[in-house]
């Protein structure tokens, strides 16, 4: 089977102890419901039996899965065992807090099967972290990076923010070094950004900050890039790096080249056959839906060829790997290069993409406005 035919399972914990002001993602703050929450991913588990081929890749994601207790994190990866089928050798995500971290809840994940796991430092800058509400602080960051390496953990991701209002490029700068002296496998380096509804949102609305300008944006992403590729880093990705190709993460790429995934939880999305389709962004929605019998699906969306070929088009130009015209002509029949060629000569020219070995790449200036080039 073709290694982008494999599918990849997401899976979302919809609870945080608190929320960060800039999240946009779903969670709740009240952990009362984990118990029928949980109760319900398991059915929602045995409704998806036997519709995927087997899965290579797990990752926990939220929200918090961390604030789960090792009993409950056993308790899922059991019931995925027994209701779905998985590859000899998957690649299992977890997504954690530093404040969760400790020797022992680390060795348990690692005792279960989880073989990757994702720390949220976001910085380790005190003043940063308490811009951004988080609730650990920069010491808690570096022990809950060494917990994780003395529990055995050989593939430890870091998450990091830049573009905080207040940071200037020295204090970013600090945190990358920080961050490589621990040698992590990983890093996702974000640009921050504020939906509109969320706390840090509406404070810059009504002007309490600034945030940086398009001039100091761009400086920031060339710099992270300079320097984390100086470092042996390799920026296979617009905001993701790896120590080697190996450790590119199996599970995220799914999302970049169009192979099936399934996400379980309420607002998890999932993607097979030219069809999208995402569960009820309520934790009590989610529930009745699967009570009831019925999938908790709020709606469902098929991709026309051309919204395939232009997701294509953007999520391969974000990546080290680009696009290869032969394989876009055939899969989406579309000649790129007959269609746009004047398009591509003039951004070749301008040093914002490249055509080499009939592969079309963004560089690393055209990584840096990679949501624009899907235009073209």
């Amino acid at each position: 089977m073709n290694s982008e035919n494999i599918p990849g399972l997401y899976i979302h914990i919809p609870f945080c102890f608190s929320k960060c002001h800039y999240c946009d993602f779903y969670s709740l703050t009240s952990i009362s419901a984990v118990p029928d929450f949980l109760k319900t991913l398991f059915k929602e588990m045995e409704m998806y039996r036997n519709r995927f081929n087997p899965f290579d890749t797990v990752y926990f994601g939220g929200g918090t899965p961390s604030l789960l207790s090792p009993q409950q994190l056993k308790g899922i990866l059991t019931g995925l065992e027994k209701n779905l089928d998985f590859t000899s050798d998957p690649e299992i995500t977890i997504e954690t807090n530093p404040a969760d971290l400790d020797r022992s809840s680390l060795e348990s994940m690692r005792d279960m099967g989880i073989n990757r796991i994702n720390i949220g430092i976001q910085s380790f800058d005190d003043k940063v972290l308490d811009f951004l509400s988080r609730r650990h602080s920069a010491k808690q960051a570096i022990s809950a990076i060494e917990a994780s390496r003395k529990a055995g953990f050989q593939n430890i991701g870091l998450d990091l923010i830049y573009g905080v209002p207040g940071q200037n490029m020295n204090s970013w700068l600090d945190t990358l070094k920080q961050a490589i002296a621990f040698s992590p496998e990983h890093l996702s380096c974000y640009q921050l950004t504020l939906g509109a509804e969320t706390p840090l949102g509406i404070r810059y609305k009504a002007g309490e900050f600034l945030m940086p300008g398009e001039e100091s944006q761009y400086e920031f992403f060339i710099k992270t890039s300079e320097f984390l590729e100086d470092a042996g880093y390799i920026h296979y990705e617009v905001s993701n790096f790896a120590r080697g190709t190996k450790y590119a993460s199996r599970h995220n790429q799914k999302y970049w080249d169009h192979s099936p995934y399934l996400g379980v939880g309420p607002s998890a999305h999932s993607f097979r056959d030219n069809r999208r389709w995402w569960n009820h962004r309520s934790v009590g929605q989610y529930i009745t839906a699967i009570d009831a019998g019925n999938l908790p699906v709020e709606e469902t969306e098929n991709l026309t060829m051309e919204q395939l070929r232009l997701e294509a088009l953007y999520l391969g130009l974000r990546t080290k790997k680009g696009v290869s015209l032969y394989d876009f002509k055939n899969q989406y029949h579309y000649d790129l290069f007959a269609e746009k060629s004047k398009m591509l000569n003039k951004l070749q020219e301008e040093g914002i993409i490249s055509i080499r070995d009939g592969r079309l790449y963004a560089t690393q200036a055209g990584l840096a406005v990679a949501d624009s080039l899907a235009l073209i």
